[in-house]
């Protein structure tokens, strides 16, 4: 009996796909109709990623503090001290979104990676 084969491309291939919110029809890719919010924002996580590297760093916390709002929820931890720059940074731009719930802060945080990209893809 023969079994099917995976190499290590097809495997990483079938990844990305269910990373991606998108399907196998065919052998072809297809994007789902019916996406949830949760899978379009865990979509959108992995296109922020690809925003290219002039954001500023504003959009960034933006970013930052929507994601945190949506995936952790409210703040849980104590404000960084003055010398810890950048962490203190992160943790007020996720204070700054406090009190959205977690499905606000995901379709907030879709619509900046989309702005974001539409913005990049016209400077291009």
């Amino acid at each position: 009996m023969n079994k099917p084969v995976l190499d290590i491309h097809s495997i990483y291939r079938v990844s990305l796909l269910l990373i991606s919110g998108r399907k196998l029809v065919g052998g072809q890719e297809e994007t789902r109709v019916d996406m949830g919010l949760k899978e379009e924002f865990d979509e959108y996580a992995v296109k922020a990623k690809t925003l290219p590297e002039n954001t500023t760093n504003e959009n960034k916390l933006i970013l930052y503090g929507l994601f945190k709002q949506a995936t952790v929820g409210q703040v849980n931890t104590s404000r960084p001290g003055m010398f810890s720059m950048t962490e203190r940074a992160k943790w007020d731009a996720w204070k700054g979104v406090e009190g959205k719930s977690k499905d606000e802060a995901m379709s907030d945080y879709i619509t900046k990676v989309k702005q974001l990209l539409e913005e990049a893809a016209a400077s291009a």
